[in-house]
């Protein structure tokens, strides 16, 4: 029997190959967006991560890159306040949105951040895919199906990618598993696959750089 969201496949030589060069290429910050009229020209591909506070957004981008201070990791939640920008190769952008649910901020910050994530979700017409972090030790929350909801009423795309997959023990993952296919099954904008990586070991992490360079 075929299960509901696999697990994506990992890509061939080739595909890996090209894919990681793209990564390891010509990368850099852009910018950061606090308002939507700070976005950039909507004139390029570009896939957005989303995921609850210390989710491990950051970390994931910079095993994507190979750049350990590409994007700032904190263990302080809610520190990415706005939208950052980088650019991926001459035709893509890679935007790390801010983080989502519990934040070490004012809620007044809190909901600014919020509305912007929002705002930007329903209204940027370049945005191919969005890939929602789900922290791999404790499956989707409440705030995850909030997203998600948000995802599916903008018409957007989303695939799910699992962190932190070395934090998990063995005979818990495929509980963990079957508990974010129940809840994916509720969302029509969610792709059917899944993405389970490490940024600490790399787990994961050429297959998704495959899915990202193979998005036009």
């Amino acid at each position: 029997m075929t299960l509901p969201f696999p697990l994506a496949e990992a890509p061939d030589d080739a595909t890996r190959e090209a894919a990681r060069k793209l990564f390891v290429g010509d990368v850099d910050f852009l910018k950061g967006v606090v308002a939507m009229d700070g976005l950039p020209p909507d004139d390029r591909i570009e896939v957005c991560f989303a995921g609850r506070s210390n989710v491990g957004k950051s970390s994931l981008i910079n095993a994507l890159t190979g750049r350990k201070g590409l994007a700032r990791a904190s263990n302080t939640p809610g520190r990415t306040q706005e939208i950052n920008y980088f650019t991926l190769g001459a035709d893509r952008y890679l935007v790390d949105l801010p983080g989502y649910g519990f934040a070490n901020a004012p809620v007044a910050v809190v909901e600014k951040w919020q509305a912007l994530l929002k705002n930007y979700l329903s209204g940027r017409q370049s945005l191919r895919r969005a890939f929602v972090l789900i922290d791999h030790r404790h499956g989707v929350k409440a705030v995850d199906d909030e997203i998600m909801t948000l995802l599916d009423r903008s018409a957007v795309t989303f695939q799910v990618v699992l962190t932190k997959e070395d934090k998990v023990k063995a005979a818990d993952r495929n509980k963990i598993l079957d508990q974010v296919r129940g809840k994916l099954a509720k969302h029509p904008a969610a792709y059917p696959e899944l993405v389970v990586t490490s940024s600490e070991y790399g787990d994961g992490i050429p297959t998704l750089r495959s899915i990202i360079a193979g998005l036009v």
